[in-house]
């Protein structure tokens, strides 16, 4: 999306406009569902000796959470992300962020901030997709300063592909400066979440926040005055049927990756704050920029959430493989991934 005249982005659905005879460009190209060399890309991005099956590269795994209460109060969990923005901007590492938002139809869209004291205004999980790739398309070719991105795994990989495809005339890849990815596991039809919204009585303009509670099978969703508990099997009825496709809940092509801090049993013993998977160099750098001068607090993750984390992660890639099979009706025949790749080997099976 940003990219071509013939589709645009229409009441959270892709239109196509007019019928295009080009037989490979850019949309192509960068696609995260369209075939590629993935071994490639991870060997381009990041350290051999750091790649795991499971989730990726990992030059470190921690809890971590703003030092800030502040930011702690807006965000979702532990605020990790948005301080990691604040800071980059600050220190210059990226001179804006691209961060999910609301247009005036209370959908979800890319906004572009320059501002770091706008960026808390931003921080909550919202559960529906939002075009932040579209909306670095749209930025001029060449614009002066690096740009950061928060990044759902999907929206990682087809940042990834921007960054190693190497196409003649393609000036924007030097603008990505940083990319912060999400854990996800699915996201929200929008028309669909609307109408559960609907049979709650919540209305898309009061709510204020959304959460799956640790240990809990339930949604909440907050508004100013209420919160509603939702049945997951409920949610699941909105989750977009292509993520049932993706083999990545924990955005392997990022810099750095960030999620609920989910272990313990206490299921409160960790709310407030994050995980977080350095993954480059570049995340290395930010995250000891942030421990350095007292931006986040950081603790060593025990083993136990990595193994937990690892356990759920290649669950989802078992569940994506098998649904990519059916729907192809050929275990030889898995879409946008490569039989051969040792990831999907691992899995397939």
């Amino acid at each position: 999306m940003g990219l071509c005249p013939y589709h645009v982005i229409y009441a959270d659905r892709t239109v196509q406009l007019f019928d295009c005879d080009l037989q490979d460009g850019k949309c192509y190209a960068f696609c995260p569902r369209t075939p590629a060399d993935y071994g490639k890309i991870r060997e381009s991005l990041f350290d051999a000796v750091d790649m795991t099956m499971e989730i990726g590269a990992v030059q470190g795994f921690y809890l971590s959470r703003a030092a800030d209460w502040r930011v702690r109060e807006k965000a979702q969990h532990g605020g990790t992300v948005t301080a990691l923005l604040e800071l980059a901007i600050t220190c210059g590492l990226i001179r804006c962020a691209v961060v999910s938002s609301k247009n005036g139809a209370f959908e979800q869209e890319g906004r572009l901030i320059d501002d770091k004291s706008q960026l808390r205004d931003y921080a909550k999980s919202r559960f529906t997709v939002s075009p932040a790739v579209a909306a670095f398309h749209r930025l001029t070719d060449g614009a002066a300063g690096k740009v950061g991105m928060v990044a759902t795994p999907c929206q990682a990989l087809a940042l990834a592909k921007i960054r190693t495809a190497k196409i003649p005339g393609y000036a924007k890849a030097d603008s990505l400066g940083l990319v912060i990815g999400l854990f996800c596991g699915w996201t929200l039809s929008a028309e669909r979440f609307q109408a559960l919204l609907g049979r709650y009585q919540v209305s898309p303009e009061a709510l204020t926040g959304m959460d799956i509670p640790a240990g809990k099978n339930i949604l909440e969703l907050y508004t100013d005055q209420t919160v509603t508990s939702v049945p997951m099997a409920e949610v699941d009825a909105c989750v977009r049927t292509a993520c049932r496709y993706c083999i990545d809940s924990t955005a392997e092509f990022a810099d750095l990756s960030v999620g609920a801090a989910r272990y313990g049993a206490d299921a409160n013993e960790m709310r407030g704050w994050n995980q977080m998977i350095v993954r480059s160099d570049r995340g290395k750098q930010l995250m000891e920029l942030a421990a350095a001068r007292g931006v986040l607090e950081i603790r060593e993750a025990p083993a136990s959430a990595l193994r937990n984390l690892k356990k759920a992660a290649a669950e989802k890639k078992r569940k994506a493989l098998k649904n990519i099979a059916e729907k192809s009706r050929s275990a030889k025949n898995l879409l946008y991934l490569k039989s051969d790749d040792p990831v999907v080997k691992k899995y397939l099976k």
